[in-house]
């Protein structure tokens, strides 16, 4: 259930001068961030209307708008249909890693969920077959999870396995992550073999994820092999930019 909107203490605002050279969307963005900042606003809270905002502090729609977008493009603010203006944790920054994103939000506090889209048996066609190494028209397991962050839609997955993993619970992709699961099947993997790049959004995909229409979004590609050198996954995901990012450390060598 959506939170209750929160009135905004007007001692937030006290400092903005309406007569200097700072222009008053910076100043209430400036107040906004400080509120999330220590707390004074927590994840999950939901701001007042714009308008309400506006009229209890003297200032045009069109100032509060630029000052929450502001905050919205930093990722500590998002806008949600039927929902509001919502406080989020920030944005996601994710090591380029051997981890799953479940995995990714517990360790940064924030609280992952998962809705699964679909699961269903395939055979597998040329493509599949051949990045899992396996022969054509062999069973595998697709997967389709839309992944949020304290009920924030941030990541779109799709992920296939082969044969051995076909039979994996699906209610556990509501719970765990797929490394998690996998590694409790005994799996070790070991090497990943990933893509990261962007494109526009599709219809569905901009829907799921609570975006405009021909928005864009980071997708990564990723193939997983075990310590025998196996295919255990391949996955296509998408994530949000405005949460999400992927974090590189290059060493010279």
């Amino acid at each position: 259930m959506a939170q209750a909107e929160q009135t905004l203490p007007e001692e937030l605002f006290l400092d903005i001068d309406r007569s200097g050279p700072i222009p008053l969307y910076y100043q209430v963005a400036s107040s906004l961030e400080r509120a999330i900042t220590d707390g004074t606003l927590p994840p999950g809270s939901r701001l007042e209307n714009e308008v309400a905002l506006g009229e209890r502090l003297g200032l045009s729609r069109p100032t509060i708008r630029r000052a929450i977008q502001e905050l919205v493009d930093k990722g500590l603010l998002v806008r949600r249909r039927g929902v509001g203006t919502q406080v989020v944790h920030g944005r996601v920054t994710r090591n380029v890693e051997f981890t799953s994103l479940f995995e990714d939000l517990e360790r940064s506090g924030q609280s992952p969920q998962t809705q699964l889209l679909s699961a269903e048996k395939r055979a597998a066609d040329e493509a599949a077959a051949e990045i899992l190494g396996v022969e054509v028209g062999s069973p595998t397991l697709f997967i389709r999870r839309l992944r949020l962050a304290d009920g924030v839609p941030l990541a779109l997955l799709e992920n296939t396995l082969p044969e051995p993993f076909a039979n994996i619970d699906t209610d556990s992709l509501t719970r765990h992550g797929l490394y998690k699961i996998l590694r409790s099947k005994g799996v070790n993997m070991r090497v990943a073999k990933q893509t990261i790049g962007a494109r526009q959004a599709t219809a569905e995909e901009a829907r799921l994820l609570d975006m405009p229409e021909r928005s864009a979004v980071l997708t990564m590609n990723r193939t997983a092999f075990d310590n025998s050198g196996r295919a255990v996954e391949f996955g296509r995901h998408c994530y949000r930019p405005d949460l999400y990012s992927f974090e590189i450390t290059l060493v010279d060598r």
